[in-house]
């Protein structure tokens, strides 16, 4: 790789912000194979699992990509682990008062996403987020989603009420008849366990849509 391209001294050169998914990571790896640079094996990885899934990921599947022993599967897993600390730490710090702050909150984490992904965001007593957990990816069906899964996360994180979120890949946030029937057997078991379901929220590309709203 010539000496300009190297994403540390792009990063030296230019800044950060000026570097893609794949150089960051690329700075995290350090170094290649001889049959892939740095930049090039980081590319592979982020082609396979999304940057998005990198903290749900275990040493093995990582390992399955050619190029990534241990050492480099390590240092992904624990690049991702910061990043999903810090972004924990954020998300305490913010108190939802309607759903569009849900939508601003979110939009930037599912906007790339191109499969379906659900999220439970657990909320505490105040309405603030204390932790946000996916629990099913691919297009949703009563088969692939069950509310024990969701309230199985509210009890974990001691949640007072949990919100219900995901997006829409095709970028129209309208919800299908599956949606809503999935929506209204969460509500049901909710009522009989006791905690509260504040919304379940359907992301698009430029907008939203509010169970609570609607």
């Amino acid at each position: 790789m010539s000496q300009t391209n190297r994403p540390r001294e792009r990063m030296l050169k230019k800044g950060v912000d000026a570097l893609s998914d794949a150089e960051l990571l690329a700075v995290v790896l350090q170094k290649g194979t001889k049959k892939n640079n740095v930049v090039s094996l980081s590319q592979k990885i982020l082609s396979k699992y999304s940057l998005e899934n990198l903290q749900d990921l275990g040493v093995n599947q990582l390992k399955s990509i050619a190029g990534i022993g241990e050492a480099k599967a390590l240092q992904v897993l624990a690049l991702a682990e910061i990043g999903k600390r810090l972004n924990s730490k954020r998300k305490q710090k913010i108190a939802v008062k309607k759903p569009i702050d849900v939508y601003e909150h979110m939009k930037e984490n599912v906007k790339n996403l191109k499969q379906e992904h659900f999220f439970v965001l657990s909320l505490d007593t105040k309405n603030k987020i204390i932790a946000e957990k996916i629990i099913a990816i691919g297009t949703l069906n009563a088969a692939l989603l069950h509310p024990r899964e969701i309230f199985k996360e509210a009890i974990k994180n001691s949640a007072n009420s949990v919100i219900i979120l995901h997006n829409h890949p095709s970028g129209d946030p309208e919800p299908s008849e599956e949606d809503i029937k999935i929506t209204e057997d969460i509500m049901k078991a909710a009522e009989l366990i006791g905690i509260n379901v504040l919304d379940h929220i359907i992301i698009g590309d430029t907008s939203y849509w509010s169970y609570k709203e609607s």
